[in-house]
């Protein structure tokens, strides 16, 4: 029977999108197939269900989503009643729910539906679908006492009306106020009660909406530019000197157009970060000349420069009347919307109270949102060399409005700047540190002398080596400041990990003489192949060229216990050309002795080699070839027995089929450091930290 949650309100200007994206992230991660169904809507399509959809990859068809919308509720409810206005939404609802595990209900916005008692119908429509009931209530410019009477009265109703109610959920209340309140409600109220503050982010339009809300004209500026949020409005009138004064992070400068030297001294202040703003909106359909827009473009790339027709007072009364909404184009809110919902909601227990089965598929979604999640419950800290990479800072960005881990980014703190603030992002909770100027550079210089003694290096030399971005985050990862390390968006395979193997080494190396021993102690990596309903384990597809019998062995049981502790149960195919008994040659015989010395060392583990490709992952060509196999056909860690075979399989696989790869991640390190593919995209980089957080949590 398909599950469904109805997240409701009591008023509008509750902020109940923050509530819906977290409640379906939460679903998302449990299972694969999760509907939306939202009873009444005001547009077709609905901002909200594009902003799902996209964000989710929802395949479900746009129009099965809308029960109707007000007006038509309206007409029904007026001349044939509420019974039948609730009749045709269950029979609509019904429809979605037999195609999907659970279904999201987003339940009505109380915005000018001349519906008479709303709540009421939300509650029976939530009793009718057999959906639970999260409550929302809105507690913005309201004091404590007046948001929990309010919240009080709000799960009375519901629960009066019959509903079973889930959760309450506190929304938008002034952040001096909120532990108090959730303190109170949580001791009078029977279920659990979560309270958000107020963010300013998810309220402030950006300045794309602010622009097609004005039908402002796009003189510069990109799409990330536009994307950016206005924090404030500051009005320029005065000379420059004053107007900068009053600059604040996040602004939008508002002004006549005939004030050039105001636009560039605004996007000049934004260039050298202070303060970075949002924009220049320009009034009175007054626009600068070629050569002002000319220097203003090189002044600040990507930062946007707006012409509307209005004046700067009727501008302003329009520009104080909107407010931000979440939908697809503003992913960047979405991000802030999750953090704070994952901040202040115990995910944990909501999960629980909703009891909805976790799906026994795993979908690339459900893993990616497994890793933020474990990440996410012990914070580390993990260092960015690359910090003046683009998209390393996007995928910092995420990493913070997501409250994943604590960063450090690593090079010219001015330039990681100027180019967060082209790219609109803030900064503020980010360590930068520039290897060149750092007062660590000269005991990390007399660290690494140390280790390398045996080499000869001298305190002079490796003053110059730690000032490399790779050896001094390394450094700062084996001397303890912090966790682990990511790099490799612009830097070679070798140029990431050889630091790594030379401070930080393997986990039974000969620490004696810096080098790893060889033998079993050796750095391997696995990808995790993200397929459309399974996470399987590939390894080594990075580091090891042609490794010996041993090192494949060794790899082999490193790669089993990194599928364990992500989730994915190691069931281990020793991969070869042959399989079984079937062929012979160096080769094959690498492999069988390497499967013979995991079973001798680890009886524990389920293995299976040599085997095929085909016969690990393929249930009725291993019934053929292997009967009676417990691994063939249901392989999860698939090991290659050469660099060039696996490399080239994840990369076939990856791109034939779809799936989604994640890593490279190394295991047999001290400590954790991973490479990225210098092709990484920004969500590759942020897995890949939360991987290398969640590495960490398990050394310590």
């Amino acid at each position: 029977m398909t599950r469904s949650v109805y997240v409701t309100g009591i008023d509008r200007g509750d902020g109940r999108q923050v509530v819906d994206l977290g409640v379906m992230e939460l679903l998302t991660r449990q299972v694969d197939r999760v509907g939306v169904f939202r009873p009444l809507v005001h547009d077709d399509p609905d901002r909200l269900f594009e902003l799902l959809r996209a964000r989710y990859r929802l395949s479900q068809d746009p129009g099965s989503v809308y029960g109707m919308d007000y007006h038509e509720a309206s007409a029904i409810q007026a001349e044939e009643g509420t019974d039948e206005l609730v009749s045709r939404l269950v029979e609509r609802f019904h429809r979605v729910a037999v195609d999907y595990e659970v279904v999201l209900v987003l339940g009505t916005d109380f915005a000018a539906t001349q519906l008479p008692d709303e709540l009421a119908l939300n509650a029976r429509l939530a009793n009718e679908f057999g959906a639970s009931v999260i409550a929302v209530v809105g507690g913005k410019d309201q004091n404590a006492e007046s948001v929990r009477a309010e919240t009080r009265n709000a799960y009375r109703a519901y629960s009066g009306l019959g509903c079973d109610v889930l959760a309450m959920i506190v929304n938008r209340v002034a952040p001096a106020d909120r532990e108090a309140i959730a303190d109170r409600l949580t001791a009078t109220l029977p279920v659990p009660c979560s309270v958000l503050p107020d963010e300013p982010a998810l309220a402030a339009p950006t300045v794309a909406q602010i622009t097609a809300a004005l039908d402002g004209t796009v003189l510069l500026g990109d799409d990330a530019g536009l994307a950016r949020d206005a924090l404030d409005f500051v009005f320029g009138g005065a000379m420059l000197p004053n107007l900068l004064k009053a600059l604040t992070p996040g602004c939008l400068v508002v002004t006549p157009g005939d004030r050039s030297d105001l636009v560039v001294g605004s996007l000049a202040a934004h260039s050298a970060g202070t303060p970075p703003i949002a924009g220049v909106l320009l009034t009175l359909n007054e626009r600068p000349g070629e050569e002002i827009l000319t220097l203003a473009a090189r002044l600040a790339p990507g930062t946007p420069v707006v012409s509307v027709a209005g004046g700067s007072f009727p501008t302003a009364g329009e520009l104080f009347a909107l407010e931000g909404k979440l939908n697809a184009a503003t992913p960047r809110k979405a991000e802030t919307a999750l953090g704070l919902f994952e901040r202040h909601v115990d995910t944990g227990a909501l999960l629980d109270r909703i009891s909805v089965a976790r799906s026994g598929r795993v979908t690339p979604m459900m893993f990616e949102h497994e890793l933020l999640e474990q990440a996410r419950a012990d914070r580390r800290r993990v260092v960015l060399p690359e910090g003046t990479e683009e998209r390393v800072l996007r995928a910092a960005d995420v990493l913070m409005r997501r409250d994943v881990c604590d960063l450090t980014l690593l090079g010219d703190p001015d330039v990681i700047r100027k180019k967060a603030a082209d790219l609109g992002i803030d900064l503020a909770a980010t360590q930068l540190i520039d290897p060149q100027t750092s007062e660590l550079r000269q005991a990390f210089a007399e660290r690494y002398a140390q280790l390398r003694a045996h080499r000869g290096v001298t305190v002079e030399l490796a003053y110059d080596v730690v000032s490399d971005v790779n050896y001094f985050g390394t450094l700062m990862v084996q001397e303890g400041l912090a966790d682990g390390m990511v790099s490799g968006a612009v830097h070679s395979t070798a140029a990431t990990i050889r630091p790594a193997f030379e401070i930080i080494k393997t986990k039974q190396g000969d620490t004696s003489q810096g080098e790893a021993s060889g033998g079993a102690s050796i750095v391997s990596s696995v990808f995790f192949m993200c397929l459309a309903d399974k996470v399987l384990v590939y390894g080594d597809c990075a580091v090891n060229p042609d490794p010996n019998a041993e090192q494949l062995a060794d790899i082999a049981v490193q790669s089993a216990a990194t599928a364990a502790r992500f989730g994915v149960e190691p069931r281990i195919a020793m991969l070869s050309y042959s399989t079984g008994t079937s062929g012979t040659g160096a080769d094959v015989d690498k492999v069988r002795e390497a499967t013979d010395r995991v079973r001798e060392s680890r009886p524990d583990l389920r293995i299976e080699g040599p085997i095929q490709y085909d016969a690990a992952v393929e249930p009725s060509v291993a019934a053929t070839k292997l009967p009676g196999s417990e691994v063939a056909g249901q392989a999860t860690v698939l090991i290659f027995p050469d660099l060039n075979t696996g490399n080239n399989t994840y990369k076939a696989v990856q791109r034939s089929a779809g799936a989604v790869a994640v890593g490279p991640v190394l295991q047999g390190l001290r400590k954790p450091v991973n490479d990225l593919s210098r092709g990484a995209l920004v969500q590759d980089i942020v897995n890949t930290v939360a991987i290398t957080a969640i590495q960490a949590q398990d050394e310590e």
